[in-house]
């Protein structure tokens, strides 16, 4: 059997190290049109940010490594550039050479990954305006900081590798701002949730530039101005993270189908729409495990998973990829961001029976020292409490919390599986109620009627007109560093013997710092004939996430 692959990296590497595991006597081939089959490419952010130190330390795989180890013929500098699937042959360009070849095959597995996407406008083809996708774009951005000592940056685009760029090149000591054209930066997060991680970003001296689109660029007295769509910035250098697309315009050559954001359409089994051609990772259209609907989601589990999985299918083992999750996590700074499984947008647009709750949970024992809150956004079905996603936002512990909620949306638990998760304990790592654990509590006591919840949007249109009760129960000290306008003050610990002081035929919305002592005071008043709500998540939420909508792009906030 002739194995033939087109791209190496996440995909197509573990698809050949999975075929010769499987069959000692194939023969495969990998052709990778660049220098480097297999590099960490989710590391390359931190070598110009100079965490990692040596530029050999992205490199997974030589190929010589790699034929030693797996008897795979790598062929790096030769490009793939025509397939026929009906002679079972592919066209192969050696870039060193101009050599080309044709080489036949029994199976076809494609790997070529995504590629930057570069909006069309003047000044993009400046040399200062990077992107990153690859070790030779790494560099690249290294030399030129270390060259020519740039002050400024400008990083347009938000998301996963964007932020991460922010941070690295902040670290390397430029000042940086990120230009987004949405209205929060990492777009799997909802926007409130978003709102810590723009405060965060602004304090760690990122500027941050919100809603705004980058329509041209100039070099003006040997800077680049970059016009926006409202004013205009000036910087050293400029990082492009504007997204990626599927690379495929080899597979579309080929006559295989492309959905329409030009990703390959697969099946389950990873094979594409033509006999003996299967494609994997960054280049394919994959079902979201919660909504059932089709899908691009670029991250390197899944091309793993899927390299494995067409190789099982090429040597006769029946594997199937059973649907992405999305899970994901990211670094900035001190600060990690997780997330799994749907967010509120597309629970949304898929049309999910959903609710929602917000938790604020210790990372540790709080007598421990070092702990940190985590911040959990977590969305279930209504009725059933099955988890459908959760976002996640702290400093410790956050991605393992993240992985167990992964794992449940997985297995098709709810939050009542989510209470009876026997999770390690100890002082150090987590509490006797781990986060997890409290999230499954909240949303328990929400389905079964002990507690109806409001939230930070629902605030100001509650009404002031005295038929509600406005309730805040945290401490003195609490209120005197900030307080929503209308919302009387009586402590929790002096709520029992006041409660008096309530109208018990107005409802009662209550709210304390992270949502338990309301959460308490509710139930107490509940028992003494009142109908309450509670506010899910808390004061800290609420004006975490209000003073972040009035926060000017360049300006500060004033969290009371």
């Amino acid at each position: 059997m002739k194995v033939l692959i087109v791209g190496g990296v996440a995909g197509g590497a573990s698809a050949a190290a999975r075929l010769r595991r499987l069959d000692e006597k194939a023969e495969i081939i990998m052709f990778e049109r660049g220098e480097y089959i297999s590099f960490a490419n989710c590391g390359l952010p931190y070598y110009i940010g100079g965490e990692i130190t040596k530029k050999s330390a992205l490199t997974l795989q030589t190929p010589q490594s790699f034929n030693s180890r797996f008897n795979v013929d790598v062929r790096v500098w030769n490009e793939v550039t025509a397939i026929d699937p009906e002679k079972k042959q592919v066209t192969v360009h050696n870039v060193q050479t101009g050599e080309d070849y044709t080489e036949s095959y029994d199976e076809l597995i494609l790997s070529p990954g995504a590629a930057p996407l570069v909006p069309k406008m003047d000044g993009v083809d400046d040399p200062r305006v990077f992107t990153l996708r690859n070790i030779p774009d790494t560099v690249k951005i290294r030399d030129y900081v270390d060259e020519e000592f740039p002050e400024s940056a400008v990083v347009v685009g938000g998301g996963y590798i964007g932020v991460e760029m922010a941070e690295n090149l902040k670290k390397a000591g430029l000042n940086v701002t990120i230009v987004e054209l949405a209205d929060h930066v990492i777009a799997p997060l909802d926007g409130d949730m978003a709102a810590e991680v723009h405060r965060y970003l602004r304090d760690q001296g990122v500027e941050l530039m919100l809603g705004k689109a980058v329509q041209s660029m100039e070099d003006k007295g040997g800077k680049l101005t970059l016009h926006l769509s409202e004013g205009e910035i000036e910087t050293d250098m400029v990082i492009l993270s504007v997204g990626v697309r599927p690379d495929t315009a080899l597979a579309q050559s080929a006559g295989l189908e492309l959905n329409a954001k030009g990703a390959i359409v697969v099946n389950e089994y990873m094979q594409t729409s033509k006999e003996h051609i299967y494609a994997v990772g960054d280049a394919v259209e994959v079902v979201d495990f919660v909504t059932g609907q089709k899908s691009y989601v670029p991250l390197a589990g899944p091309a793993n998973k899927q390299g494995r999985i067409a190789a099982d299918n090429i040597c006769g083992i029946k594997s199937s990829y059973k649907n992405t999750l999305g899970s994901s996590v990211l670094k900035i700074f001190d600060m990690t961001v997780a997330m799994t499984g749907v967010n509120e947008r597309a629970a949304q647009a898929a049309g999910l029976d959903y609710d929602k709750v917000y938790t604020y949970s210790q990372s540790h024992a709080s007598y421990y020292p070092g702990g940190h809150g985590i911040s959990i956004k977590t969305l279930y079905e209504k009725g059933t409490g099955k988890i459908l996603g959760a976002q996640l936002v702290g400093y410790d512990g956050v991605d393992k919390r993240c992985d167990v909620i992964a794992t449940a949306i997985r297995a098709g638990m709810t939050a009542y599986d989510l209470t009876e998760l026997e999770l390690c304990y100890a002082p150090p790592f987590g509490s006797a109620k781990d986060p997890v654990n409290f999230v499954g509590y909240v949303i328990e006591n929400t389905l079964t009627g002990k507690v109806k919840n409001f939230f930070w949007n629902d605030v100001e249109k509650l009404p002031r007109d005295g038929s509600v009760t406005l309730l805040d129960v945290r401490t003195p000290s609490e209120r005197e560093a900030g307080h929503i306008p209308g919302f009387i003050h009586i402590p929790l610990d002096e709520l029992r013997q006041r409660a008096g002081e309530l109208p018990q035929d107005k409802p009662v919305y209550i709210h304390c710092h992270s949502g338990l002592r309301s959460y308490l005071a509710c139930r107490m008043l509940t028992g003494l004939g009142y109908d309450c709500y509670n506010l899910s998540g808390g004061w800290r939420f609420y004006e975490i996430a209000v003073n972040d909508k009035l926060t000017p792009d360049h300006g500060c906030y004033d969290p009371k």
